[in-house]
């Protein structure tokens, strides 16, 4: 198994939370883009794996159970992935359910924000745009820019939805510690994901991961979606401090997205051992050659 991952991608999202394609859309991208290996990662949500899966069979590409978990740490908001999670496990459903509940919660109160902007049936809207799926600020972004108040959903982001802006809610997601005991007690692989992309200084990002390593954590997030050769540097130095593996994704949520190009990641350092390679995923499947 070498350790190029150029036909793997371990982090990506469905129409079951805020991707645009559904799971078996987006088996048959990755097929397409060459990926041999995938996880469907949506947030806090197991819901479109079977569909995925059934699909990936069909194309003969191996697939991985994922989840993205939103969690806390020191009041700021970081995802957790899981990988080759239990799907029936009682304790990670019951987790997933109660974050559902405050996902449900939040997009209520964003609505309310919103008309109060003048945004007319918000939170109906928002609920037929996600087509059965969670409703994410991302359903709120579209009716920004559907009414005109906004160019486009980075701009909604920006001056209505973001953390402290007008209609921004707050929700106290799980602690990450938490997120990461759920994951283990459905048998899965902890993955902090995307660190650089936090907003954090370096001795701060450094005290994360410390606490990511400390709860079980197993592995960094390294190449993939806006992460430079130099942040895979960076993150590659946490992981050999604490021992962790690392991992690869896209972070692909809508072909729209031109700069995110499935399973197109560079290569892990020489010395970090491939999340891919752990015997919870591998063993499984044919040995994937790059």
């Amino acid at each position: 198994m070498s350790h190029h991952a150029s036909h793997i991608d371990l982090h990506s999202h469905s129409r079951v939370s805020d991707g645009s394609l559904r799971p078996a859309e987006l088996a048959q991208a990755m097929f397409d883009a060459g990926v041999r290996m995938f996880a469907l990662t949506d947030h806090d949500s197991t819901d479109g794996l079977k569909e995925a899966a059934t699909q990936a069979r069909a194309l003969d590409i191996k697939f991985v159970n994922g989840v993205e978990i939103s969690t806390r740490w020191e009041r700021q908001t970081i995802h957790v992935v899981g990988l080759g999670v239990q799907t029936e496990n009682a304790e990670l459903l019951r987790g997933l359910k109660f974050i559902q509940q405050l996902r449900k919660d939040r997009a209520a109160g964003i609505a309310r924000k919103l008309e109060r902007e003048g945004v007319a049936d918000a939170l109906s809207r928002a609920r037929k745009l996600a087509e059965g799926g969670q409703i994410t600020r991302n359903h709120f972004a579209q009716l920004l820019v559907e009414d005109g108040r906004v160019k486009d959903k980075q701009k909604a982001f920006k001056q209505f939805l973001a953390d402290g802006k007008r209609a921004y809610v707050k929700a106290d997601w799980p602690a990450m510690q938490t997120a990461i005991h759920w994951i283990k007690s459905a048998q899965g692989l902890a993955v902090l994901a995307h660190p650089m992309r936090y907003g954090m200084t370096g001795s701060k990002r450094r005290r994360m991961i410390e606490a990511f390593a400390d709860a079980g954590g197993d592995a960094l997030e390294m190449g993939g979606g806006p992460n430079t050769a130099a942040d895979t540097q960076v993150i590659a130095e946490d992981a050999r401090r604490l021992g962790l593996m690392g991992s690869v994704g896209s972070d692909f949520h809508d072909p729209a997205q031109g700069w995110i190009k499935l399973g197109i990641c560079p290569p892990l350092p020489a010395d970090i051992s491939p999340v891919w390679t752990h015997p919870r995923l591998s063993d499984s499947s044919a040995v994937i050659r790059s």
